[in-house]
This record gives C-alpha cells, sequence and structure tokens, in this order.
C-alpha cells in the first residue's frame, strides 16, 4: 500500500494587526507632533558661540526687524489677551471686547498703543509688513514700558521667558530702549537670540568643551 501523499502548502502570516498597529502609531505622531510656527517677523540675527537654547514654552518675544521696527509675540493666549486687557485700562485705550478678541488671535503686536484699534481692524495675513512697529523712540516716548508693566500682571508669580531676538543690522538704540522698558519694571532676565557658530579652538570655551 502505497504512502498518501500530503499536499504542501504555502504558510501564509496574517498581517492585518500588524497594518493596525502601524496606522495607530502614524496617527498618534500626526497628532501628538506640534509643529513649529513660521517666524512672524523675519529677521537675520547675529551669530555667537553660546549653547544655550531658547525656551519652547511660556515664551514672550520681542523682535527687532533690520529697519529697527520693534513687534512683541506672547506665545500662551491667555496671557496674550490679559496683557492686552491690562494695557487697554492702563492707558484708557477704549478697546471693545471684540477688539480685544480680535488682537489676541494675532501673532504679533506692532502699532503704537493709541493705534492698536487700528491694528484689530487687520487681516493676519501678511501682518508684519502692514504695521509700523511699536513706538519704542525714547524714554518719553516708549510704550514698551506699559507692555512689559504688563506682562509683570500677567505673569505675577508664575515663570515666564522673556527672548530679544533683533537683527543683525538694527541699531543699538532701539535695544537700549527695549531693555530700559524692561529695566524700569524690573524685569532683568531675558535671552538674546542669536544664530550659533562653532567655538573657536583654543579658545576658553573650546577648552573648558574639550574634555566633555
Amino acid at each position: 500500500m502505497g504512502r498518501p501523499v500530503i499536499a504542501k502548502k504555502t504558510p501564509s502570516i496574517d498581517m492585518t494587526a500588524m497594518c493596525d498597529v502601524a496606522f495607530l502609531l502614524l496617527s498618534f505622531f500626526i497628532l501628538a507632533t506640534k509643529l513649529k510656527p513660521a517666524e512672524a517677523v523675519p529677521i537675520t540675527t547675529p551669530t555667537s558661540v553660546s549653547t544655550q537654547t531658547v525656551p519652547d514654552k511660556d515664551v514672550i518675544q520681542i523682535s527687532i526687524n533690520s529697519g529697527g521696527k520693534v513687534f512683541l509675540s506672547i506665545q500662551d493666549p491667555d496671557k496674550r489677551r490679559a496683557v492686552i486687557e491690562d494695557v487697554n485700562k492702563l492707558r484708557n485705550v477704549g478697546l471693545s471686547d471684540a477688539q480685544i478678541d480680535a488682537l489676541a488671535k494675532q501673532s504679533m503686536i506692532g502699532v503704537p498703543i493709541l493705534n492698536l484699534k487700528e491694528q484689530a481692524a487687520m487681516d493676519e495675513k501678511n501682518l508684519n509688513e502692514k504695521l509700523p512697529g511699536m513706538a519704542v523712540h525714547d524714554s518719553s516716548n516708549n510704550d514698551m514700558k506699559t507692555w512689559m508693566r504688563a506682562v509683570n500682571d500677567a505673569y505675577f508669580g508664575t515663570k515666564n521667558n522673556i527672548v530679544i531676538k533683533g537683527d543683525n543690522v538694527a541699531k543699538y538704540p532701539e535695544f537700549r530702549n527695549v531693555i530700559d522698558a524692561m529695566k524700569a519694571n524690573e524685569l532683568f532676565q531675558f535671552q538674546l537670540v542669536t544664530n550659533p557658530e562653532a567655538v573657536p579652538e583654543g579658545s576658553l570655551l573650546w577648552e573648558s568643551n574639550k574634555g566633555k
């Protein structure tokens, strides 16, 4: 009697479960990834050898472009609204709730305080090109003092990270007036944003990093 012949079958693996897992992981990373927003004001920063990085939350950024225009951006939307409301009261601007809402939704402030109503009516598209910049001219005409006072009030008891991002061809007086406004409100901690460059070989910083 002959031996029965067993038909050979090609083994198969059900990949359905693995595909489901891969799809779920992809969905998670797409939803969880926080993309860096585009810069509101194009600025070419000077270079430095600093290794300190700019914080990624609770940031209040003061930008100074190549033409000396000054802009203020506040990352936290709730704090942004609180600062605008405070400035409205401090300077008696007379902004309506709708105008405050409009300003709080914009990426930055870039007009003299008395012109905030005009900015509230502007469209966000290409906003930085339409704005004349904040009034930060001298000690007697420095709106930044009021804005920094409002920042102090809004962040009272909580951490904030003030960064100054200035173009490498911006003039010194604008920087000085911004820093004077911060000093007037006892805000002495801030960071200057620069582009990193290699540490010069043989320098003290290079020597200190060599053993790390």
